[in-house]
């Protein structure tokens, strides 16, 4: 069943938001001291109309476990983790993505380093479906002026992590495609690492917003 802080906070949203549209996004003849200016004024007077709102039908006082449930702090602990992971992989690029044999073998450019700083690889991954950690997110006291900087820094982050991931995927057969070898290994992998520096970059923007400290 669909919460009715959902509900009403939705309603908030979608009132505002459609005000700010049909009046021109701002720019029309309407009274500006009435009118939002922008997208995330918008936003900003929605969220406090659907706190209102939630508070008057006394929605706030709902148990932890409830749907719309803020994230926990072990789920915001991963996020913290898994940052610094990321930061360590970037720092140690080519030693995370080279694989020996035993007893100086042959080495070889290998991209589950990636993966696995990502939360790609395993659910033991400190950032495995961390995505569902970010929708959460909505329901913590986010401030206002975040908002927008929020929203836009997850889709940056999911857009990051899907290109480095096929990248990654791909190196791992350069070696064998018609005209590969070891140097279109190492082409993809340094792909992958191009988007793992804009995923660390949303993910900061994402900490910041949810005053996250490393």
């Amino acid at each position: 069943m669909i919460s009715r802080t959902v509900v009403v906070f939705f309603a908030a949203v979608l009132q505002q938001t459609s005000a700010w549209s049909m009046s021109g996004g701002g720019h029309g003849t309407t009274n500006p001291l009435q009118q939002p200016k922008s997208r995330r004024d918008a936003l900003k007077i929605a969220f406090s109309g659907a706190s209102a709102a939630a508070m008057a039908f006394g929605l706030t006082q709902q148990p932890a476990c409830a749907a719309g449930a803020p994230p926990t702090p072990a789920e915001l602990e991963r996020i913290k983790i898994g940052y610094k992971q990321i930061e360590y992989l970037l720092q140690n690029f080519d030693q995370e993505t080279t694989v020996c044999r035993e007893n100086g073998g042959e080495c070889k450019r290998d991209a589950d380093a990636i993966r696995r700083a990502l939360g790609l690889r395993t659910t033991t991954d400190p950032l495995f479906q961390i995505e569902k950690v970010f929708a959460k997110a909505k329901y913590m006291d986010i401030d206002p002026d975040n908002l927008e900087s929020f929203f836009e820094a997850v889709e940056e982050w999911d857009s990051a992590v899907s290109m480095s991931n096929s990248m990654a995927f791909i190196s791992q057969f350069g070696e064998y495609n018609p005209g590969g070898g070891q140097d279109q290994v190492l082409k993809f992998l340094n792909e992958s690492k191009k988007q793992v520096v804009a995923a660390e970059k949303s993910l900061r923007v994402i900490m910041k917003c949810l005053d996250l400290q490393v």
